[in-house]
């Protein structure tokens, strides 16, 4: 600091140059001005005089003072001039350690972060120090031994904040290795304020020993959401804060899958509080839209949560094969199902007793899961649309009971024997059972089972080869207590037990209503359950990354580290570098992983276990302002007022004879300056008229348009062969286009034309991006641009995919929004917009025309409705159509087509006016109004 300001110097010791300023005065005191020259004829009798001794006249104080200055400027300037330095940080001579927090809770400050990291790598550049760089959250695969400050910097800056909490204590092994073969001389650690693993402090204190461990601390930390719940009145999710944090409260949101905002609520914490409840009342249909949950305005993994279908409220229909439930409500198997389910799912009892009238009802209710209570055959005609219903997606959850253990339907997912068993009571040989643990590949895996629990009756399973695959639950003699099978898109689960407490205490347990949730959680989920191989045995199912979160909150592709999450394991999975946040699963089905569990808190960083190698920081709350640029400007302006006052004192006013011409001169400078503006604004205005005529005259005539590439000969093929198409289109049909129209596709509008002709030339530098943009507007629009590489007659030497031409073709591809493409398939309107047509020629009659993929149109969730009633916005061929179409002043043709037949020039003209007629009228000719007279056409 100089003098208690924000200032510092790079080059301090340049200021030492500044005791020299009283050697420059005195030279530049003795330093006279040129002196003025004035004309005087007797000067000749003057050379004779013997010469003497002349004393320089001195310079003008003020001219010296300004030198003094100017030298001064530069001497500072030369120093490196820094205005508000950071704080200075203990950097050592040797190896310099610096760590660099960059999990998600580093995304509310990571530009602070990578900054201020920024200027501790420079400067260790400047230095000529090793650096040894690491990112806590990327794990031990990454380099962690000492290198330049160089590469560091550029190993810094690809660097971005990692959608899970920081793992430092993976890197200590790393550490340790480079402690032993390179002792740090110092330590600087950027901290996010957070502690995420314990004993990494301690453990680092023990590594670099007595050396001095500098903590950057004081960074805001994101809020987080954590502990989603969809109970019947609202869903709540929980809002999280740092304990040290300021912000009271956040703006939370609750958006669709398409990114529409459903609902916002402003939760605020009380003071001292880091956990508060966010409720969004929404009627369930609302709710069950809901697929993600966000902080506004917070850009952090930590602050979003994601659901899926797991998170939906069920609707559930509720059928027993009991009478008398109204009568004797405690002993109805409904009156357990239906406070079991009600907190997490809409419960729906049918109108009609009658099972015939009551399934089909629920089902028409738009019931996502059935449930029978003892409801032994449902009859056939019933059956088979409650089979239908499970395989599109329906999950049918039955209860044993007396009337189950008499004879059941095929809606089961096991075969059952006969009769029932008895276990316990004074008939009994054994006593009652109680529940085994649950299965790693059951639904149920990872609840806990109570010891009180006991089956005193069941229906038993016929052994089978596949029971065991099917089994959710048994009891401690291996009998299974839950069974389950897929149909189709839907699933059949049977509780061998009653739903009420008649034949076990199930009923009335905790377990009872978590199995009931898991059930819930996992129907019309797909891939949620084990697989069947091609061999019989069990598969294990797998969920692959989908759509998966970043470090600001933001989905993007999955990165090719994360491999898929066994379903089974899916429950239990939680967000780290092999599994981020994100949705896994397919299209069809998917599972949410959510980076803060209910569990988790935001908490601060402990300290204490540095001991005494501690330097506590503060991040730069301002950055750094280099003012060399300023002083260096300054400088350049004192020279040239130097020059101005040289010139003046040497009399160069009266030299030039500015005195008695200045009038005159500024008059002329101004009438040159006027002049200029005029022809300026003559210019403006002869090209703003150019343009509106040009605009004019597109809009009141059809014109067929290409693309200007600067190469003479393909401009001249361009504008000759449209000029001969629109000759046939005058000919052959009703439209008269005007003469055809050569556009730069980075000045003109091109919203004027349907249909831009563009010829490739391998040797055309990549459009710039705003162009691009402008291409891509005008094909969003509804334009068509019909690309022609003109190479295909080389694609048979050099293989179609790597001639220059089509080189060049996907470099101006790559940043445009391409539909998938495929070549015209036969029943397409390019076949028959006006001519009946199987193929596309031109000058070559090889290459395939390309259109956009007719399969994809109106599936693809990431592109828009496109206007321009279904015209494909991109063609693309080699077939050189320009070459074909084109012909001379005298009418002849300019190019022979290879080969050389005339049925292959009228087929090239003909595909020329099918796609400026497609282009013109899109879908018009799919209409099926004319198949009949097409089909005439063709003598069928």
């Amino acid at each position: 600091m100089l003098a208690g300001l924000p200032l510092t110097f790079t080059a301090p010791w340049i200021l030492a140059a500044l005791a020299l300023l009283p050697a420059i005065w005195w030279l530049l005191r003795l330093t006279p001005p040129r002196p003025r020259e004035i004309a005087f004829p007797p000067t000749r009798l003057l050379l004779d005089i013997d010469q003497h001794d002349e004393t320089p006249q001195r310079s003008p104080w003020w001219l010296t003072l300004l030198r003094l200055l100017l030298a001064a400027i530069l001497i500072i300037a030369l120093a490196g001039p820094i205005w508000r330095p950071a704080d200075p940080i203990e950097t050592g001579d040797e190896v310099l350690w610096v760590l660099l927090d960059n999990g998600w809770t580093s995304s509310r400050s990571w530009d602070a972060q990578v900054n201020t990291a920024e200027q501790i790598l420079t400067s260790a550049e400047r230095e000529g120090q090793a650096v040894l760089f690491g990112a806590t959250a990327e794990g031990p695969g990454q380099s962690l031994v000492p290198e330049s400050a160089t590469a560091a910097l550029e190993r810094l800056r690809a660097l971005d904040p990692r959608p899970f909490a920081p793992r430092r204590s993976e890197l200590n092994i790393g550490l340790r290795r480079a402690a032993q073969e390179n002792p740090p001389s110092a330590v600087i650690w950027l901290s996010d304020n957070t502690a995420s693993d314990p004993g990494f402090s301690s453990d680092l204190a023990d590594i670099v020993g007595d050396v001095p461990i500098t903590v950057l601390t004081g960074l805001p930390t994101p809020m987080g959401l954590k502990g989603l719940s969809n109970d019947s009145d609202a869903l709540v999710v929980k809002m999280v804060r740092h304990p040290e944090t300021s912000l009271s409260g956040a703006t939370v949101q609750v958006l669709d899958l398409k990114g529409l905002v459903l609902g916002e609520v402003l939760a605020q914490f009380d003071a001292g509080q880091t956990e508060t409840d966010v409720r969004f009342e929404l009627p369930s249909e609302l709710r069950n839209d809901i697929a993600r949950v966000e902080i506004a305005g917070e850009a952090s993994a930590g602050a979003v949560q994601l659901l899926d279908d797991s998170w939906r409220r069920r609707t559930v229909g509720l059928i027993s094969g009991q009478a008398g439930d109204l009568d004797q409500p405690l002993l109805s198997p409904l009156y357990y199902l239906e406070r079991a389910l009600a907190p997490f799912s809409d419960i729906r009892r049918p109108r009609d007793a009658d099972i015939v009238e009551a399934i089909p009802g629920l089902i028409d209710q738009g019931i996502s899961v059935l449930v029978l209570a003892d409801v032994g055959r449902v009859p056939d005609s019933t059956a088979e649309e409650l089979r239908e219903w499970v395989q599109n997606g329906g999950t049918l959850l039955r209860f044993a009971g007396p009337r189950t253990a008499g004879g059941t339907d095929e809606l089961i997912p096991v075969r059952l024997r006969a009769g029932d068993r008895s276990l316990g009571g004074s008939l009994s040989w054994k006593q009652p059972q109680h529940l085994a643990p649950f299965p790693d590949d059951s639904p149920f895996f990872g609840l806990d089972v109570p010891e009180e629990v006991t089956v005193s009756r069941q229906v038993l399973a016929e052994p089978t080869a596949d029971l065991p695959d099917r089994t959710w639950a048994m009891l401690e003699d291996g009998t299974p207590l839950v069974t389950a099978s897929s149909m189709g898109a839907g699933s059949i689960v049977l509780f061998h037990v009653t739903a009420d407490s008649s034949w076990s205490n199930v009923p009335l347990s905790g377990v009872f209503l978590n199995m009931l949730r898991r059930i819930l959680a996992v129907s019309n989920v797909a891939a949620a359950a084990a697989e069947t191989a091609e061999d019989g045995t069990q598969a294990q199912s797998v969920l692959p990354p989908l759509r998966l979160l970043d470090g600001y909150g933001r989905f993007g592709s999955p990165p090719v580290e994360v491999t898929p999450v066994n379903a089974s394991a899916f429950r239990d999975a939680s967000a780290s570098r092999r599994t981020p946040p994100g949705l896994y699963g397919t299209e069809d089905g998917f599972r949410a992983l959510n980076l803060l569990k209910a569990e988790d808190e935001i908490r601060s960083l402990d300290l204490e276990p540095l001991g005494n190698a501690l330097v506590r920081a503060a991040y730069p709350t301002t950055d750094p302002l280099d003012l060399r640029a300023v002083f260096f400007t300054l400088a350049f302006l004192l020279i040239v007022l130097d020059s101005i006052a040289v010139f003046l004192l040497a009399g160069g006013l009266s030299r030039i004879g500015l005195r008695q011409r200045a009038a005159g001169i500024a008059l002329a400078l101004a009438f040159a300056g006027g002049l200029t503006v005029f022809q300026g604004g003559t210019s403006a205005l002869a090209q703003s008229a150019s343009d509106e005529l040009r605009a004019l005259e597109s809009t009141l005539e059809t014109r067929l348009a290409y693309v200007l590439t600067g190469n003479p000969e393909i401009d001249d093929a361009s504008a000759s062969g449209l000029s001969g198409l629109t000759q046939f289109l005058s000919e052959r049909t009703a439209l008269e286009p005007g003469s055809p129209i050569g556009v730069d596709i980075a000045r003109d509008e091109l919203s004027f034309y349907s249909l831009i002709y563009w010829p490739i030339d391998p040797a055309m530098d990549k459009p710039a991006e705003q162009t691009i943009a402008r291409i891509d507007t005008f094909m969003r629009n509804g334009g068509t641009i019909l690309f022609d590489t003109r190479d295909h007659i080389n694609a048979s030497t050099t293989g179609f995919s790597s001639t220059p031409a089509t080189l060049k073709l996907r470099e101006i591809l790559e940043d445009l929004d391409v539909p998938p493409l495929e070549p015209v398939p036969p029943d397409h309107v390019l076949t028959k917009a006006f001519y009946l047509l199987d193929t596309f020629p031109g000058r070559y009659a090889t290459s395939p025309l390309w259109v956009e993929s007719l399969e994809d149109i109106g599936t693809r969730g990431d592109r828009p409705v496109r206007a321009g009633d279904g015209v494909s916005p991109i063609l693309i061929t080699g077939n050189d159509f320009a070459a074909a179409w084109a012909i001379t002043a005298a009418g002849d043709f300019m190019f022979p087509t290879v080969p050389n037949d005339p049925v292959q020039r009228d087929y090239a003209f003909r595909s020329g006016v099918n796609i400026v007629m497609y282009s013109l009228t899109g879908n018009y000719k799919a209409d099926q109004v004319h198949i009949p007279a097409l089909l005439e056409r063709l003598g069928q």
